[in-house]
């Protein structure tokens, strides 16, 4: 894969440092792209049993499959309130105000945003920093050229959504590339240990949820990362996923995007005020398109 280009940024991206390097976190090698405005770590491509709940957590009813992903780039914890306003202009949080004593409201990760605008927000972000935007609706890239974020009911022409082949800009992550992320990735990796939660079988240890978040969101990195360095995987908000929610496949899959079509689109993660259960790595739920107040949804970013 190529190293993602040194650029020129406008004024209206946050300041950074062209190239990828690598540092050493917990261990092992983690490979941080420092060429984006967002922080985003390396995951190396490899195979596991998406649906296997590991850790101390009782094995789970979902069909097991064996998935082969290619290597990707994802962000290291969900975009905050200071990012997506500085993209969209706009903070749809519901936590817009008051956040807990020593946190910064701005790094507090952004919530209540529909997927519709989960992927404006990703074109934006691209065409800011000179990326080829990844989503195409009516054979344009460009979100100006959409129309209205649809706001009550799922749209036809915006579910029809496509994926770029080739592009290289931001997008909301599979749902497979989630939960590959969230166990640590590479299992095959020396040192690799199979966690229910992201991170740990301690869920207060990485997560914030309905026992310890005194009901509200809490400023991104407060808790331990996972072996990759991603942090707020388990609790804080629900992410949004690529996938349409449907029963997963019995066959082996290599780079699967869900199923074709449904209703509504994968959430994972769990949140702030949700309980352990759903916190683990392998939960999903999903939610309408156009609606952000189900679950305070946020998101976090992939990039190939």
């Amino acid at each position: 894969m190529k190293t993602p280009k040194q650029r020129t940024y406008s004024t209206r991206t946050f300041a950074v440092i062209a190239a990828i390097f690598t540092i050493v976190f917990m261990g092992c090698n983690v490979n941080v792209d420092q060429s984006s405005t967002v922080e985003m770590v390396r995951v190396v491509g490899g195979d596991f049993e998406m649906g296997k709940d590991w850790g101390t957590a009782a094995a789970g009813d979902l069909t097991l499959h064996t998935v082969t992903l290619s290597g990707f780039f994802i962000s290291k914890y969900p975009v905050t309130q200071a990012q997506y306003h500085d993209v969209m202009g706009t903070n749809p949080s519901s936590f817009s105000s008051k956040p807990a004593d020593g946190e910064v409201q701005g790094k507090r990760p952004v919530d209540s945003v529909s997927w519709y605008n989960a992927i404006v927000f990703c074109n934006k972000l691209s065409l800011l920093e000179e990326l080829n935007p990844a989503y195409s609706i009516n054979n344009s890239t460009d979100p100006s050229a959409w129309g209205r974020v649809p706001a009550n009911d799922n749209n036809v022409i915006w579910d029809a959504v496509q994926i770029v082949s080739g592009s290289n800009g931001y997008r909301l992550p599979t749902e497979a590339q989630w939960e590959y992320a969230a166990k640590g990735g590479d299992p095959g990796a020396a040192g690799w240990v199979g966690y229910t939660y992201s991170g740990s079988d301690a869920i207060d240890d990485v997560a914030w949820y309905n026992m310890n978040s005194e009901n509200k969101t809490h400023e991104v990195r407060k808790k331990a990362p996972n072996r990759l360095g991603l942090y707020d995987m388990s609790g804080n908000v629900w992410e949004w996923c690529w996938d349409w929610y449907g029963d997963y496949s019995s066959g082996a899959q290599t780079d699967p995007t869900g199923a074709d079509s449904g209703d509504g689109r994968v959430k994972r993660g769990g949140s702030y005020l949700l309980t352990e259960s759903s916190a683990r790595s392998v939960n999903r739920i999903y939610g309408y398109p156009p609606y952000g107040g189900d679950q305070n949804p946020g998101f976090r970013l992939v990039r190939p």
